[in-house]
């Protein structure tokens, strides 16, 4: 691969926003362009303001990066995915600085942002067929047969987060993510998903359209792109610089900062909406990086609920808190009412449409 990259360039739709420079610290150093400043946007409100002047990134928690662009970076299988497609070409992962990560993603990442230079994941072909990937998949977590395809899965799915499997595809011209059972994962996890995020929606939560594919893939439409227009997406995770490696946030906090960055009530009770939902079945997996925020048309609002399963979390407790607790009671849930000021009949009716509609894969027994 091409030398090591010593300023990085930030675009939005061709729009040079600003670029980035390492401090022999390992700090990332970030500048707004002039440009951008006079008819942009924040990329990130609390800890990026748009205004003129270099911000240095802390060290922690993202090893010197700041939380927006750490947000572009894979993990998981995403990074199990670059790093052996480096290993493949001869290059050390570990001799990789965040920069030269983040231009590996270039302009294939997740929301709105690119990066420039950008070096490119080669391929020598491609394969669309799902049980056809499924297999180089798990020939990748086997660790028993090496697989050829590792430029193809590391181009499909090298720039997703999360644990699981994944691939990003189009599915009759439109962008969507297909997931696949990781080697923790039982058989049908597929469709537990699916069903999952169909009774989500009968709850009343907003999630993208889903579906079942090959009836055992789960597949969802992508809310970071609507037509050919790439959408900015900001996680809590990225917004708060909350580990989602370990339990860092509670649901007061989420609650409040939808409140804060939206300043839209209405946003704050789909943020609770959705603790109810997580807490009522069972899905403790509710890390930082579980919540995500979309800014278009000039306002930043709660994006669709996403990666909605049972799970058993950290430790067998929520990853997010519910007022302290990891395991909450009903009384916990109301004094998350009580700590964001939220209008008690409203959150009832909230707690009870989804309490309601949830019965069938509800994990708790109040």
């Amino acid at each position: 691969m091409a030398d090591s990259i010593e300023v990085l360039k930030v675009f939005i739709d061709e729009r040079p926003v600003g670029r980035m420079v390492l401090t022999p610290e390992r700090l990332c150093v970030f500048e707004y362009d002039p440009g951008f400043i006079s008819t942009g946007f924040s990329l990130s409100p609390f800890y990026l303001p748009l205004r003129h002047g270099a911000f240095t990134a802390r060290q922690e928690p993202f090893d010197g990066l700041f939380g927006i662009f750490n947000d572009s970076l894979p993990d998981g299988w995403g990074n199990l995915l670059i790093d052996r497609y480096l290993t493949s070409k001869g290059v050390p992962p570990q001799s990789l600085s965040v920069l030269d990560r983040l231009s590996i993603v270039g302009s294939m990442g997740m929301g709105a942002i690119q990066y420039k230079p950008e070096k490119h994941i080669r391929t020598s072909g491609d394969i669309k067929d799902l049980n056809i990937l499924a297999m180089e998949i798990e020939k990748l977590l086997s660790e028993i047969d090496y697989t050829e395809s590792i430029d193809i899965l590391a181009k499909k799915g090298g720039s997703s987060g999360g644990a699981r499997p994944k691939v990003l595809i189009h599915i009759n011209e439109e962008p969507w993510i297909v997931k696949f059972p990781s080697s923790y994962d039982q058989a049908d996890i597929g469709e537990i998903e699916y069903n999952y995020s169909v009774i989500a929606k009968k709850c009343g939560l907003k999630m993208q359209e889903t579906t079942l594919l090959e009836g055992k893939y789960f597949g969802v439409k992508r809310f970071d792109r609507s037509g050919e227009q790439r959408i900015h997406v900001h996680t809590a995770s990225g917004l708060l610089y909350a580990s989602h490696r370990f339990p860092s946030l509670d649901y007061i906090d989420l609650i409040k900062a939808t409140l804060a960055l939206t300043k839209d009530m209405g946003e704050a009770y789909k943020m609770f909406r959705l603790m109810v939902f997580n807490v009522l079945t069972g899905n403790k997996d509710d890390h930082a990086k579980n919540f995500s925020f979309i800014y278009n048309y000039g306002k930043w609002k709660l994006a669709p609920a996403y990666d909605l399963t049972p799970n058993n979390g950290f430790n067998g407790n929520h990853s997010s808190t519910v007022s302290g607790k990891g395991n909450p009671s009903f009384d916990d849930i109301y004094e998350v009412v009580k700590q964001c000021g939220l209008k008690l009949k409203k959150a009832k009716d909230i707690f009870e449409e989804v309490y309601d509609n949830s019965s069938e894969i509800q994990k708790v027994d109040w």
